[in-house]
């Protein structure tokens, strides 16, 4: 999750601060070198390229290519709605396959579930993978909008800030809830009474 909402945005900021200054051009070209920059990098430091980087950045330089042939800055603005629209058919494609990304993910993430989840936490999986794909669904519209009418300073904070923080927020609420049907089935649908 930390390499869908951080990749990619060092080239996203350069293309916003370079574009305000010097124009749509020298902003794609910006973007698009900080694109390659952030490969080489993680490349470097890391020695290999998560997928997700190769991805969000490879979508930076195709779409930074078709601006610059177009001369229009909002193809490479759409470069996060598209991301996020590929993450709702991951979601939603892992539902139909019934195999639920989120518990996939934990399952590969924790020994203690390897063999299976308990029936309620995969319940609520199942749920979560539903709901979060709805979130990103809802989200995309709202990016594509804002690559077609937002100025870049406002479409670049919604990318930025605005992805996180409402992410955080919606992921706080279902960590609460699942932790409610957790504790409300494990105790028989009764939950227990403070003393």
């Amino acid at each position: 999750m930390r390499s869908f909402l951080i990749g990619g945005l060092l080239p996203l900021i350069a293309f916003t601060a370079i574009e305000e200054i010097y124009g749509t051009l020298a902003g794609l070209i910006a973007g698009m070198v900080f694109g390659v920059g952030e490969i080489l990098w993680e490349w470097r430091t890391r020695g290999k390229v998560d997928p997700i980087t190769w991805g969000g950045n490879g979508l930076i330089l195709i779409l930074g290519g078709i601006s610059l042939l177009t001369a229009e800055g909002v193809w490479f603005k759409l470069q996060p709605a598209i991301l996020e629209a590929v993450f709702v058919l991951f979601l939603w494609g892992s539902l139909l396959l019934r195999k639920p990304l989120l518990s996939s993910l934990i399952r590969k993430q924790r020994p203690e579930f390897r063999e299976g989840l308990p029936p309620a936490m995969e319940s609520g999986l199942w749920g979560m993978t539903l709901r979060l794909g709805i979130f990103f669904a809802l989200h995309c519209v709202l990016a594509v909008w804002a690559a077609l009418h937002w100025s870049t300073a406002a479409w670049a904070l919604l990318k930025g800030v605005g992805l996180t923080v409402s992410l955080l927020l919606y992921s706080l609420a279902e960590g609460a809830v699942l932790r409610y049907r957790l504790l409300h089935h494990k105790h028989g649908g009764v939950l227990p009474q403070k003393s």
